[in-house]
């Protein structure tokens, strides 16, 4: 096997990525890769390229010894600034984000989208400069870019102030032996016959979720110990180590968990009836008062902040649904969408302070996320400041009652998410199934499709704001019927 710098880091965390990735690729799942995170990664790279000023980028070539010469060529003309400048050494090949061009020498610039430095990315810098010093370049200094979760955008952006740059040459050739070594035993291991043996552990999700998660973890049972609520993944691998993985074995051993997590094990062992305080039921349903707004936000978050006042992977919401309940259970519906391509913030307030008074008791799922960017709105619209904080001060969060396990049943497998609530609270009801939306099911798929809108012709973006204001209005109506149901048991 070949190395790349991707390759050598799969290796770093698991050996046996690339002996799954020469010899049984598939069983590969990449049901969970995160195309949004890739295609970030791409944006934040090609803004990067400009940071020191004029660049001249080598294209990519499925033929590396294209890209290879081309880098050689550049380097021949003295060109200052390389971007993907490419170098190959023994089977190892890699290219270099930005390579800055001395007299005496060259530096090594990794950039990242991340917004900290990820002790796996010293690796990445380290096998670059393994490659960059056995084809006989001085390579004088290795850096990283990576993204400066400060900055907040005024006018053009500033790359200067959007990037951060650190100095890692010391870490960087302190791993050079491991290096060598490790090359060497990886190109061993993917060249091996027969499958190598690597327990589960850690390095199944860390630093990256593996795409051979599913296959190396084929013996684990369902209701496992890697499936109790709570309960942190060293506490999980410790019992794993020790032959306690089944739900079962966990209580034959009759060691220490949480309450919560022994609620959620027990109930599923025994499959006892649902744990319902109604006391604390009560004392929340006191607390509300009518009419009462329902309350849903959606957003999305850029690296690169695409207007004044952001900073990067800020939320930004574009979106609410809101249902009015009057204390009859009569039922009104408001909604917003931002149009796409501009920011959304002040329309969204503007319609926000128009629909909820101040006096209203909102009830939202999860408040952390409703009251953080009504908080932000408040402190950018100094007009509307007054009234979002006073609808801020006024929310209730109906997923404490779940989050308490105030009410739990075995259906939430351990969950207090409205997703899993809500089948469990009302089965078998076609109006609250998030499956059967068109185009848009979850959060996620919100965020992405949004963004998606400037490029989509008129047809395409009649058919997405029609499936993003279906998925929110979904959201809060089923806040609605999960809070019916609370009442029914009061």
């Amino acid at each position: 096997m070949n190395l790349s710098k991707s390759r050598y880091c799969k290796g770093i965390q698991c050996p046996k990525i690339l002996w799954l990735d020469e010899h049984k690729s598939e069983v590969r799942d990449d049901s969970g890769i995160n195309q949004r995170i890739l295609d970030t990664g791409n944006e934040v790279g090609d803004l990067a390229m400009g940071y020191y000023g004029d660049y001249t980028e080598v294209p990519y070539n499925a033929d590396k010894s294209v890209m290879i010469a081309e880098t050689r060529r550049l380097l021949d003309a003295k060109t200052s600034v390389i971007c993907e400048a490419s170098f190959s050494h023994d089977g190892n090949f890699c290219s270099v984000d930005i390579l800055r061009v001395f007299d005496d020498g060259v530096e090594i610039v990794e950039v990242k989208s991340s917004t900290k430095i990820d002790p796996i990315y010293y690796d990445d810098m380290a096998f670059q400069y393994h490659v960059l010093a056995s084809c006989g370049l001085n390579v004088r200094k290795v850096s990283i870019m990576h993204i400066n979760n400060k900055y907040e955008r005024q006018g053009e952006i500033n790359l200067q102030e959007l990037f951060s740059v650190h100095d890692c040459t010391e870490k960087v050739l302190s791993l050079q032996n491991d290096v060598k070594a490790n090359i060497e035993e990886f190109k061993k291991t993917a060249g091996a016959k027969t499958e190598i043996n690597i327990e589960i552990g850690k390095q199944c999700s860390t630093p990256y979720d593996c795409v051979y998660r599913s296959y190396c973890w084929r013996h684990i049972p369902k209701n496992s110990v890697f499936d109790v609520s709570g309960m942190q993944i060293n506490k999980q691998l410790a019992f794993y180590d020790r032959g306690i993985v089944s739900f079962e074995q966990l209580l034959e051993s009759g060691e220490k968990i949480s309450k919560t997590a022994r609620l959620h094990v027990e109930t599923e062992v025994y499959n006892r009836p649902p744990t319902i305080n109604k006391k604390a039921i009560k004392a929340f349903l006191d607390g509300l008062s009518w009419p009462l707004y329902f309350l849903d936000f959606e957003g999305f978050q850029e690296a690169i902040p695409p207007f004044d006042g952001l900073r990067p992977y800020m939320q930004t919401p574009f979106q609410y649904s809101l249902h009015i309940q009057k204390e009859d259970g009569c039922l009104e519906h408001r909604e917003f969408l931002a149009e796409e391509g501009i920011d959304p913030r002040r329309s969204l307030a503007e319609r926000l302070c128009a629909v909820i008074p101040q006096t209203a008791c909102v009830l939202v799922y999860n408040k952390v996320y409703e009251k953080g960017r009504i908080k932000e709105l408040a402190g950018r619209f100094d007009d509307l400041s007054e009234h979002l904080m006073k609808i801020h001060n006024n929310i209730k969060d109906l997923m404490q009652t779940f989050q308490s396990r105030a009410y739990y049943c075995r259906e939430l497998d351990g969950s207090y998410s409205i997703k899993q609530v809500l089948p469990a609270l009302c089965p078998n009801a076609p109006e609250l199934d998030y499956h059967a939306l068109d185009l848009v099911h979850n959060g996620d798929e919100a965020m992405n499709i949004y963004r998606e809108l400037p490029g989509k012709s008129p047809e395409e973006r009649k058919r997405i704001r029609s499936a993003l204001l279906a998925y929110c209005r979904l959201d809060t109506l089923a806040m609605v019927r999960v809070l019916e149901k609370l009442k029914e048991i009061k």
